[in-house]
């Protein structure tokens, strides 16, 4: 008996050995990253402003969105045996609003928001929930039916027609860079990511051929004019399967080394010509945000972590996650906002999901 013991023991030495390792690696702390998202997604799950009917609530690109991408990579890291209590929350939440996708209320409805903020909503919606659902069942290994019918609702709200062909209608509020004049490119480009993420053969079934077939051919045809933030997203996006021409791939990369500060670090200043709505200016130093989402496009597009940019990017980010609260920060480019505020930090909540997906890649 006393052999068993002494086995046990180790066994659950080289868990907390390996837990610690995975919360604290090259410099950054994977456990801090993870507290600061779940407690801002159970804050987003419960705050008024993101409430809506059948006691579901809104699913943000700033907030939900990064969190539903990253926090799986740090369940891995952190040898996690199940989903973090804000994670469950926040898929049911997804997964009902699929459910009941023909009872559920827009998220902003014509009726109270102007026109056409039904059709926006839905596009919108319809496209975050394919990418979450398809993201969870990833991990499973097999495309659900509630997958299923998320990509369903998704392929029937595709424009067939004019300049938008292949894209969806995307929420605007004027409000950079996930709810302006350009998202639509953004929001295709996470339709792809959310068929590449599949699983099961789902991007090569013969039903949706010409749904991908419209999406490339929008896709291709942004690549060149869109700012470089959404050719960032569809360099991600073809990284996963060929959206784009080699072209304009190398293009896009060539392009994402320009805009590199010298510290290692990208600004949402240098990806587009984003303006405040208060006429304060943008921030233009490095930020997590960019930086983040830069470098999970480069490297998904197969650049290495020993290249200088790259290197040099996670560099900048594993030295500035914030000590006290395991979030990297990002200022608003809407306005002038509070960062100890809950709406202030919504750039932050986006910086680090997409930094945790940048220093996650590959593992």
């Amino acid at each position: 008996m006393q052999w068993r013991r002494l086995l046990t023991v180790g066994f659950l030495a080289c868990i907390a050995l390996a837990t610690r390792a995975g919360a604290q690696t090259a410099g950054w702390n994977a456990k801090s990253a993870a507290g600061y998202l779940d407690g801002r997604m159970a804050w987003w799950l419960t705050w008024q402003g993101s409430q809506r009917d059948h006691e579901t609530s809104c699913v943000s690109c700033h907030t939900a969105l990064p969190y539903a991408l990253a926090r799986p990579a740090l369940r891995t890291m952190l040898v996690e045996r199940e989903a973090s209590a804000a994670e469950s929350r926040m898929l049911a939440n997804v997964v009902k609003r699929v459910r009941l996708w023909h009872e559920v209320e827009p998220f902003y409805p014509d009726q109270t928001r102007g026109l056409p903020k039904t059709s926006e909503s839905r596009g919108t919606e319809s496209v975050l929930n394919a990418l979450i659902v398809a993201t969870h069942d990833a991990e499973a290994g097999a495309l659900s039916d509630d997958g299923r019918r998320a990509f369903a609702n998704l392929w029937a709200l595709q424009f067939r027609a004019g300049d938008q062909k292949g894209a969806w209608a995307w929420l605007n509020f004027h409000l950079e860079p996930w709810e302006a004049n350009g998202s639509p490119y953004f929001g295709a480009s996470l339709a792809a990511i959310a068929v590449a993420r599949a699983p099961g053969g789902y991007a090569a079934a013969p039903e949706i051929q010409p749904q991908l077939t419209m999406l490339r051919d929008y896709l291709q045809r942004g690549a060149d004019t869109v700012h470089l933030l959404n050719r960032a997203m569809g360099l991600w996006a073809s990284s996963l399967a060929p959206f784009l021409k080699p072209d304009q791939r190398q293009a896009i990369i060539d392009a994402s080394f320009a805009a590199q500060h010298a510290d290692g670090g990208w600004s949402v200043a240098s990806l587009g010509p984003f303006k405040r709505i208060d006429s304060t200016a943008v921030e233009s130093r490095s930020d997590g945000y960019a930086t983040g989402l830069m470098l999970v496009a480069l490297q998904s597009a197969g650049v290495a972590k020993s290249e200088t940019h790259v290197r040099s990017g996670i560099a900048w980010l594993t030295q500035h996650q914030d000590a006290a609260t395991g979030m990297w920060s990002t200022s608003s480019v809407n306005k002038q906002r509070d960062p100890a505020t809950d709406i202030g930090k919504f750039f932050t909540d986006a910086a680090t999901g997409y930094a945790v997906l940048a220093l996650t890649h590959g593992r």
